[in-house]
Formats: structure tokens, C-alpha cells, sequence
């Protein structure tokens, strides 16, 4: 197994779980969407490559990495609203 494969699709599947977990809730199937094609990419190489045991691995890891940002952080400070932005101009 090659660790250099496994750390790179790690930080690739974290980073598409964090961006969807930190996504406001109204624009969350959009951002699905576009990370199901890079997904899709991602899947691409593995079969191509034959990388699957890394590819397993590197899921694996970036799921308990996911579970534990919103376990820790996540669940405290939830995503805001672009409801809530509230701009402040020369007159305020």
C-alpha cells in the first residue's frame, strides 16, 4: 500500500466532507452535485490506477476525521445563513 496515495485521497475526501458539512443548508445540493463529479474523478483514478485498498483506507480515515470536526467543532458552530450577513455601510 502506498502511504503517499492514501495521504492525498484523505485530504481530498476530508476536504469534500467538511466543505459539504460547512455548506448553508439552502446551497447544500449544489455543492453535492459538484463534488459528486469530483467524486466521480477521483474514482476514475482509483480504478485506473488500481489504487483500491488506498482509496478504502483513505474513505475510512477521512469519515473518522469528518465525524470527529463535527463531533468537536461542528456541532457547537453550526453554518450561517446568508440571512444573517448584515452589511454596514457609511449611513449605519
Amino acid at each position: 500500500m502506498d502511504l503517499g496515495i492514501t495521504l492525498i485521497f484523505t485530504i481530498a475526501f476530508t476536504g469534500i466532507f467538511l466543505i459539504i458539512q460547512r455548506t448553508e443548508r439552502r446551497r447544500r445540493l449544489l455543492v453535492i452535485i459538484i463534488f459528486l463529479i469530483i467524486a466521480e474523478l477521483i474514482r476514475w483514478f482509483v480504478w485506473s490506477r488500481g489504487y483500491h485498498s488506498e482509496a478504502w483506507v483513505a474513505l475510512f480515515i477521512s469519515l473518522i476525521l469528518s465525524f470527529g470536526f463535527w463531533l468537536f467543532i461542528g456541532r457547537y458552530n453550526p453554518p450561517g445563513s446568508s440571512d444573517d450577513i448584515q452589511v454596514i455601510g457609511m449611513d449605519d
